[in-house]
């Protein structure tokens, strides 16, 4: 599948993949210096690009593994939704779980984009839904094991 982007920037670094196999594309930080995110504190960090997102996909931006366990920072919003019909820049609302200052560098991997289908739905609105053997039991209820 061919996805278009726009570079906003001369130094916007277009998304690439660690191996063959990998679903997610690196995001890169587009600043021209390095950003100090504190504890508890969130910054938007852009990416310098604009995509066009194929109709019926959207692009979920989610945590880099190495730097969410290691250094604490993920996506403020969990997983970040690129719609196929936004053409603004692309940013990553990145949050400090730590108790240390963390420091971005420029063009430094801050995320990964996941490119993924989505079904639209018209929502029946009903007195009442079939019942299962689960029910409303919720959270836990399946146990442990």
């Amino acid at each position: 599948m061919e996805m278009k982007i726009q570079k906003l920037t001369d130094h916007a670094k277009v998304p690439e993949r660690g191996s063959n196999q990998a679903a997610g594309y690196d995001l890169f930080a587009d600043i021209t210096e390095a950003c100090e995110i504190l504890p508890g504190e969130t910054k938007m960090i852009g990416t310098g690009l604009a995509m066009a997102v194929p109709e019926g996909y959207f692009g979920g931006i989610f945590a880099r593994s190495g730097l969410s366990c290691k250094e604490g920072l993920r996506p403020a919003n969990c997983v970040g939704v690129v719609d196929s019909d936004y053409r603004g820049e692309v940013k990553v609302a990145l949050h400090n779980d730590s108790d240390f200052t963390r420091v971005i560098e420029p063009a430094q991997k801050i995320a990964q984009l996941v490119v993924l289908p989505f079904l639209t739905v018209d929502f029946a609105v009903m007195d009442s839904l079939d019942e299962t053997a689960r029910g409303e039991n919720g959270f836990g209820s399946t146990g442990k094991h």
